[in-house]
């Protein structure tokens, strides 16, 4: 029953790419009306939220942006940075959201950068103290528990994730509207980009969640 449930897990987490890959392609060929880059709208953003110490950087590759809370800065993808299209404000305006988040100490941002540390660290032993604690369980049971331990504050991480990437797309469509930047169809379709880039983030913590329950149940059945 378990693999079922991890195939179709699987299949909802490709649907839900190659969803939001379509959505981005589609709303990069939407050009906004006033002409604004990617670059222009993170700029703004950033100014009339008083952020004069956040720096905007482009970074290769595809779906790759990102805020950097270490330091300060909000990280476009070449076809978002140099973009003006619906898709290129919308992820502008999401990645600012961080960086409006980190400037008024949202919560759950500064739950998650703790955990970052954490995360890191459990991520790079975790497959190799569950892989022997499999292997061990029967003489050494507690190395297998230290695994799933690992592996849960990963799965931690993924629904703290949730609520940040949610407010970040809530604030940035928020301001994108007050400020003029989108409306009427445009704004509903940065809302529709949004919406499917906040499912991967779902996807992701349903698919941990799962993983984590798989190996709770091998270390209770190899124990009883």
């Amino acid at each position: 029953m378990i693999y079922i449930i991890f195939g179709i897990i699987a299949l909802i987490s490709y649907v839900v790419q190659i969803n939001l890959r379509n959505k981005m392609q589609r709303y990069s060929k939407v050009h906004l009306p006033n002409g604004m880059t990617g670059r222009d709208v993170a700029m703004r953003m950033l100014a009339q939220n008083g952020l004069t110490n956040v720096q905007i950087t482009q970074v290769d590759g595809y779906l790759t942006d990102h805020y950097n809370p270490a330091n300060h800065t909000v990280n476009l993808s070449k076809d978002i940075y140099y973009g003006n299209s619906v898709a290129a404000a919308a992820v502008a305006a999401h990645e600012c959201g961080h960086a409006v988040q980190h400037a008024t100490a949202y919560s759950f941002l500064q739950l998650r950068s703790k955990l970052v540390p954490i995360v890191s660290f459990a991520s790079n032993i975790m497959p190799w103290v569950l892989l022997a604690g499999i292997a061990t369980i029967e003489i050494f049971p507690s190395l297998m528990l230290i695994g799933i331990i690992l592996f849960a504050t990963t799965t931690l991480f993924s629904f703290v994730t949730l609520p940040v990437e949610i407010d970040a797309s809530r604030r940035a469509l928020a301001w994108l509207n007050k400020a003029g930047i989108t409306s009427g169809q445009i704004h509903d379709q940065a809302k529709d980009a949004l919406k499917s880039a906040a499912y991967t983030y779902v996807v992701a913590a349903i698919s941990s969640l799962g993983t984590l329950i798989y190996y709770i149940l091998i270390y209770n059945s190899r124990r009883n």
